[in-house]
């Protein structure tokens, strides 16, 4: 399920929202954890896609990174 991140307008206050995309199409009723407002807007979210696998020679369990030896990154 989706993680949102939401500043408050009021106070400032940052928290995070998890909801499923219907229920984000379908409003939510946010309320700050700090101060109770309703007034928030929407932070830039950044999703993370881990990708499992990776090489046999790989120590990070990734495909790439200065010591994964496989030679796809540099």
């Amino acid at each position: 399920m989706p993680l949102y991140d939401y500043q408050c307008k009021d106070c400032g206050e940052t928290f995070e929202v998890r909801a499923t995309i219907q229920e984000k199409i379908a409003g939510l009723d946010l309320v700050c954890v700090k101060c109770g407002s309703h007034a928030a807007r929407q932070l830039l979210t950044v999703a993370m896609v881990v990708h499992g696998g990776g090489h046999e020679n790989s120590q990070s369990g990734g495909c790439c990174g200065p010591n994964s030896g496989s030679g796809c990154c540099g």
